[in-house]
């Protein structure tokens, strides 16, 4: 059909419209029709598909996660009876308040016992951690190489756990000269956890205004 065809068209007697100009149109409504249809209800429908098929998919990762923990719940059981054997086992390598002194006069024997000359023996200022204190002391010692080797072989064989950090060696007329920093630690006592936690609440609360 030619445009001034098309133009002569009226709606009012489509009846009377060539078979062509009638297929146009029909073309056209079933168009409408099918964008309508999608965009009022298929399109709705599809997002809301979508959602609940990604849901599936996090509710399966759920239950695929829960039922691997259900299956392995009597190991991981075992595995927290072990874990706190192995902090209680830990826990008794550090000595309490009371005991701090004598380990103290430990790692001061163990040098001695070996000939060597403490020209320093300092303890320093303690600090608290969460669970634990940690005491550093400076040491200076003077000895053979032997002597020194000896020595720190002894502290890492101590019952408590103490620990040599920041060694520096320089040799003198005698041997060698050694500053180092020895570290021991203790575990807070009930007293002490407990002033802890409230200084940890106490800087929460003033934290948040």
């Amino acid at each position: 059909m030619t445009l001034d065809e098309l133009n002569k068209l009226d709606l009012k007697t489509i009846g009377d419209w060539p078979m062509a100009a009638k297929s146009g149109l029909l073309a056209v409504l079933f168009g409408a029709l099918v964008f309508a249809g999608w965009w009022f209800f298929w399109s709705p429908a599809l997002a809301t598909l979508e959602t609940g098929q990604t849901k599936e998919e996090e509710l399966k990762v759920t239950y695929t996660t829960k039922k691997g923990q259900a299956i392995n719940l009597d190991a991981y059981k075992k595995q927290l009876v072990d874990i706190e054997q192995a902090f209680g086992a830990l826990l008794k390598q550090l000595p309490n308040r009371q005991e701090m002194d004598a380990l103290i006069t430990d790692v001061n024997q163990a040098g001695l016992g070996r000939g060597l000359q403490f020209d320093l023996f300092r303890p320093g200022a303690e600090t608290q951690t969460e669970f634990y204190a940690e005491l550093p002391i400076s040491v200076k010692v003077t000895g053979s190489y032997h002597d020194m080797a000896a020595f720190t072989s002894d502290i890492a064989k101590l019952s408590r756990i103490v620990t040599l950090h920041d060694i520096n060696l320089q040799p003198n007329n005698t041997g060698l000269v050694m500053d180092a920093t020895a570290k021991t630690y203790r575990y807070l006592d009930e007293e002490e956890l407990i002033a802890r936690k409230k200084q940890s609440e106490a800087a929460n609360k003033g934290g948040k205004k």
